[in-house]
């Protein structure tokens, strides 16, 4: 399928806990052509403080930096930008506070990513870069506070785990105030190695041909061994390892870190990625590893590419998790074609006019019945719970939230507490489609394949009027019944519904 042209430059924005990355490219024949990059230390991690909070001085810094970004995508449509917050984002309580400024630097949302997401993203972007082969390989990315460690074939990643470590997290943690000695390094490199005892026999299970490593840590490492003549080719091996341990803890102090092919801005984060990266190489048996020009960034515009050309990971995942639960896929179709002529006649009033929100009220209609799987009674609490916490390869933590909210909320009572745990900018069209979903299931309770229901839907003032033919209540008695139960459920999300026959 051809992709639209209003579509011809994507953007992919990478806000991860050490640096800021924005790639721009122009899609040409199937493939990227690069046409902008920009990167900035931000440091987000570092302004983490004691009680988990992103510290003034490190906003200013983030939104600054995103101010200049959002200069050179503010006239790109929405669709053809993606921005993720990675690790930091993730864990800091302040988040959302940042995030409604940096949505406002930037002029176009940001999503937050889980670790596993994070992790197949980074997989993609390293292995279209690398053109890989069928052949089985291990890819490793060490970010600013986790490190994401995924084996796969191909395209395909086939497990994919990320670790609570950091370059910058460590550093912080074992080489506080600049100080490198044997003995931090040694814990440093033993508190790694306890993270990665879970992973370890599963991976070399699994097994892998070639190890690759991705994004600044591990280039940076490479650049140095190849530098200092460590290593041929910057191929970073357990000796080349050992010998910038030694050389770290020589110099005793950052500030004394003299070392071919280190910049100043990465010398306060190196120590702690060095511990990563030789207890990564210790634990899991690695005896060689590459290094990449792909990352995350690249991952994030070909996961784009394919949701414009209608090849959506999302859709693959939903589609995974309606299959393992069994679901009742006839009934489950009926109720998305009736949600979305609902849609259609509502869409552009409420100005959800847009694939995204449709997609949305497509899969909740999909997912709504997985809870059955666990049992009947409060089935809908069930399947809420089921997509709020399976992992869900393709979405934003957002918008897995979104969707397990519509899940839980798509019959009786409907809970608000859990509609304003949502971002502002999410909570409005989610209710809406909610309710979308809610009347399309009370017309398709009977499971009939009889559709022998005309509805007309018109936006009012804080709700709906839905409109049905004469004599058509007096018919359906009970899904009168049911609807007269919705228009008290929706009055407590502050949405009118009435009813009407015409």
């Amino acid at each position: 399928m051809e992709h639209d042209a209003e579509y011809d430059v994507l953007a992919a924005v990478d806000l991860g806990s050490n640096s800021f990355h924005m790639i721009l490219a122009r899609l040409r024949d199937g493939h990227f052509q690069v046409v902008d990059k920009l990167r900035e230390m931000v440091q987000l991690r570092a302004g983490l403080d004691k009680d988990g909070r992103i510290s003034i001085d490190a906003q200013d810094r983030a939104i600054a930096c995103l101010q200049r970004f959002g200069e050179r995508i503010k006239d790109l449509p929405p669709g053809s930008v993606r921005v993720v917050g990675t690790n930091t984002l993730r864990v800091a309580k302040n988040s959302q506070t940042f995030l409604r400024l940096a949505r406002q630097a930037l002029g176009h949302s940001i999503e937050i990513v889980a670790g596993e997401e994070e992790a197949r993203l980074i997989y993609l972007g390293v292995a279209h870069a690398l053109a890989f082969d069928s052949s089985r390989r291990l890819v490793m990315d060490i970010g600013g506070g986790s490190t994401e460690f995924i084996i796969g074939e191909g395209f395909t990643g086939l497990r994919r785990e990320s670790l609570e470590m950091g370059c910058v997290s460590f550093s912080q943690r074992f080489f506080a105030d600049g100080k490198i000695s044997k003995l931090a390094m040694k814990t440093a490199i033993i508190a790694a190695g306890t993270r990665l005892r879970d992973i370890r026999r599963p991976y070399q299970t699994i097994g892998w041909s070639e190890a690759i490593g991705a994004s600044g840590t591990i280039r940076t490492v490479a650049n140095i061994v190849k530098e200092n003549g460590w290593a041929d080719d910057g191929v970073i091996t357990p000796e080349s390892l050992d010998k910038l341990s030694d050389a770290l803890i020589d110099a005793g102090h950052i500030d004394d870190l003299e070392l071919e092919g280190l910049s100043d801005e990465r010398k306060s984060v190196l120590p702690g990625g060095v511990a990563v990266l030789k207890a990564s190489f210790d634990r899991l048996k690695i005896d060689r590893m590459t290094v990449s020009e792909g990352a995350l960034r690249e991952g994030l515009l070909y996961d784009l590419l394919g949701r414009i050309q209608h090849d959506d990971e999302r859709d693959r995942t939903v589609s995974a998790l309606a299959r393992r639960y069994e679901t009742d896929e006839v009934h489950a179709d009926r109720v998305i074609i009736f949600a979305t002529q609902l849609f259609e006649q509502v869409s552009k009033s409420w100005e959800i006019d847009d694939d995204q929100y449709l997609n949305q009220l497509r899969w909740a209609a999909k997912l709504h019945e997985v809870g059955l799987a666990i049992s009947h009674e409060s089935f809908h609490q069930h399947s809420g719970y089921l997509v709020a916490h399976s992992d869900f390869p393709g979405f934003s933590r957002e918008e897995q939230h979104a969707l397990a909210v519509m899940v839980r909320g798509h019959r009786k009572k409907i809970s608000k507490k859990e509609i304003d745990k949502l971002p502002d900018e999410l909570q409005e069209s989610t209710k809406r489609l909610m309710v979308l979903l809610r009347l399309s299931i009370v017309f398709n309770r009977g499971r009939s394949e009889k559709a022998d229901t005309t509805v007309k839907l018109k936006v009012i003032k804080k709700g709906l009027k839905l409109i049905l033919p004469i004599g058509w209540l007096e018919l359906h008695p009970l899904t009168e019944a049911d609807l007269l139960y919705e228009v008290d459920y929706l009055k407590v999300v502050d949405f009118k519904l009435k009813i009407k026959e015409n």
